[in-house]
């Protein structure tokens, strides 16, 4: 942030995160609601926020934005993310599912970018300050890990591992659609089908041990360095 002053930055658009909300029983997980981070990311995320705004100014445009789970095939793929790690094994043979009762909300890797670019272009005063959830699917992880199954070959065998994430939290994106007008084009389906499309032709090699593919490994990557 500093540095970004420092060179006459003016729009500072923060990619935080929905995992800040932890677990939440409300229908509906709004902006309003207050973070209950349970992770050294989602607390990192939480006081990145606050500084972020507390900072803001007429010549320092600070706008935040709370994803949900991103999904779909890019080129530095990440498949530490639940829908990419599930469409990645069933692609592989089998699917393995973490607890599985958890609630997430997810976005499309394509209309996250879109989303980024589409901030950058609107007037300033109409994002000074904001914070926005995106993230329009919500689905229970069995829900998505059936749902892989199904585009992927309906055959494939499904086990399930109990887990202490339980993170849990139903996103709702209606602030970002009535202020900003933005809505998402493309489907947790597009992302399963995409990344099939990206694995059978080869453009995601080495999947199993490529530490790009897998954030806490590239960071432990260049931590070695």
């Amino acid at each position: 942030m500093d540095i970004a002053k420092k060179n006459a930055v003016r729009r500072f658009i923060f990619a935080s995160s929905s995992s800040i909300y932890g677990i939440k029983d409300e229908a509906e997980v709004t902006e309003d609601l207050t973070p209950e981070p349970m992770t050294d990311y989602s607390l990192c995320k939480t006081r990145c926020e606050a500084i972020l705004l507390s900072r803001a100014t007429d010549d320092f445009i600070v706008t935040i934005i709370r994803p949900g789970t991103v999904c779909g095939y890019s080129p530095r793929m990440r498949l530490d993310l639940v829908l990419n790690i599930l469409t990645h094994h069933a692609i592989r043979g089998e699917i393995t599912v973490f607890g599985g009762e958890q609630i997430r909300g997810f976005i499309h890797i394509e209309d996250m970018a879109e989303l980024y670019k589409y901030l950058l272009e609107l007037p300033e005063k109409r994002i000074q300050g904001k914070i926005y959830n995106a993230g329009w699917e919500n689905h229970k992880v069995i829900s998505l890990a059936k749902i892989v199954r199904d585009e992927i070959n309906n055959r494939i065998a499904m086990q399930i591992i109990p887990t202490d994430d339980n993170r849990s939290y139903r996103i709702c994106s209606k602030k970002i659609e009535a202020e900003l007008g933005f809505h998402p084009r493309h489907t947790v389906k597009d992302a399963i089908l995409d990344m099939q499309w990206a694995f059978k032709r080869g453009w995601i090699p080495n999947s199993m041990d490529d530490d790009r593919y897998y954030n806490v490994k590239t960071m432990r990557h260049i931590k070695l360095k």
